[in-house]
């Protein structure tokens, strides 16, 4: 193994020619995770494991990472979507068909009782035309679905949120700052059910107490949300 820098700190290491990019967190256990689309491995462990610790477990795990490497890199691609009617998109956990409205008036976006989601736009938009449109209504509608959730926990927890901010997050569903009491949350929860956006503000929150995934830390979100597992499960078997 040969690496530029400490494992101390934040960087970017090399075993049997893959490049990995490590860093120390605040959890528990060594976390290796390999993500879309390139196959990019992500090693985090915790602030005190032993240097050797992490390179011992690292190499025992090498031909797993290989493995998974290869069978993400062999998955055929996720098509883009094009904004056409008749394409399928989640809300709130529910599929939605897509119905295009060309139309003079104001772009926007509307969802139906009958599980049609109606996107109204200029005649000859394109696709990237129309993505900005669906995508701030979904980050209008999230907006406005933190805002009572956000109040609601603030009050039941006594704390007080300085700023919420929504992100495009490709590996993460949420973050979160607790010095500067500031939340980070994905704009794709907006496809998810309620309970997975209530969840991750949650677990969130907990952070302001408890900045660690540590036993108090559990505790606090068996105390909250008994059933905080499944949300996480489901979530982390839907980001890319």
């Amino acid at each position: 193994m040969s690496h530029g820098k400490d494992l101390s700190a934040k960087s970017l290491w090399t075993l049997g020619g893959i490049t990995l990019q490590f860093e120390r967190r605040d959890i528990r256990n060594l976390r290796i995770g390999i993500y879309a689309p390139h196959g990019e491995v992500r090693v985090a462990a915790p602030r005190r494991m032993a240097e050797r610790t992490v390179r011992d477990f690292v190499i025992s795990r090498i031909g797993w990472i290989e493995r998974k490497r290869t069978e993400l890199r062999s998955r055929p691609a996720k098509p883009r979507a094009q904004l056409v009617s008749g394409e399928v998109h989640y809300v709130q956990g529910r599929a939605h068909t897509l119905v295009v409205v060309e139309t003079a008036g104001r772009p926007g976006v509307s969802c139906g009782a009958d599980d049609t989601l109606t996107l109204r736009i200029g005649a000859g938009s394109d696709p990237a035309a129309r993505l900005r449109v669906l995508t701030a209504w979904y980050r209008r509608e999230l907006s406005a679905q933190l805002g009572v959730l956000v109040s609601a926990w603030e009050a039941r927890l006594g704390v007080a949120v300085a700023e919420v901010r929504i992100r495009q997050m490709r590996t993460r569903w949420g973050s979160c700052n607790a010095r500067a009491r500031r939340i980070c949350l994905n704009l794709d929860l907006m496809r998810k059910p309620p309970r997975c956006l209530e969840y991750v503000l949650v677990h969130e929150l907990v952070h302001f107490f408890e900045r660690r995934h540590n036993l108090r830390f559990y505790r606090f979100m068996d105390e909250l949300l008994p059933a905080w597992r499944e949300c996480r499960g489901e979530l982390n078997r839907s980001i890319d």
